[in-house]
């Protein structure tokens, strides 16, 4: 059976993704900014900053992506999330039985694979133009310095980094739980 190159279904992963981001907007908003806020400090956004409180929000931004992870393994359950990803790590059995469903599924749907990668690719190549431009391009990081938003010490990393953390790296986070879930027959092939 051929399938043809503009079948919806080619794109239901990425369109899942896309679709979990904007429906759970808020939830992966708030873990996304506890993530850039953490990251900003650590860029000394706000000032200098001990190196224990360096380490304690370093924990507190792995652990917001973590749960940003986990919550879209879980389809919006964390216990399920959680357990998925306990699953992958420990289960040998499930470990192998996976892998057999992610190959047959990689040989029979490699063009949806490599499109939705595709897709994904542009997405966050578009999204990190878009924050270098308001990083480099526009008057945003002189006006929170002269405005002292920001400390004088700051770069423009700290722009990058917070909208990134709002942005493509949580896209991401989802886009990889929902490939995960699609590679393993997890998820469906309809829209919606």
């Amino acid at each position: 059976m051929k399938t043809s190159l503009y079948n919806h279904n080619n794109f239901s992963w990425i369109v899942k993704s896309v679709l979990f981001f904007k429906n759970h907007y808020l939830i992966i908003l708030a873990l996304g900014m506890a993530a850039a806020l953490g990251r900003s400090a650590q860029l000394k956004a706000f000032g200098p900053i001990s190196q224990s409180l360096h380490l304690v929000l370093e924990i507190g931004i792995q652990s917001a992506r973590i749960l940003i992870f986990i919550y879209a393994l879980g389809l919006t359950n964390v216990k399920i999330g959680a357990l998925r990803a306990i699953q992958i790590a420990s289960s040998r059995r499930a470990w192998k039985q996976n892998w057999v469903i992610a190959r047959e599924k990689m040989r029979r749907d490699w063009a949806q694979l490599l499109t939705n990668m595709i897709i994904y690719l542009l997405i966050a190549w578009v999204t990190n133009l878009l924050i270098d431009y308001a990083a480099y391009q526009t008057c945003l990081f002189a006006k929170l310095k002269s405005n002292e938003i920001i400390s004088a010490q700051s770069s423009e990393w700290v722009i990058i980094l917070f909208f990134k953390n709002l942005s493509v790296i949580p896209f991401t986070l989802i886009f990889n739980a929902l490939f995960l879930l699609w590679i393993t027959n997890r998820i469906s092939e309809n829209r919606g």
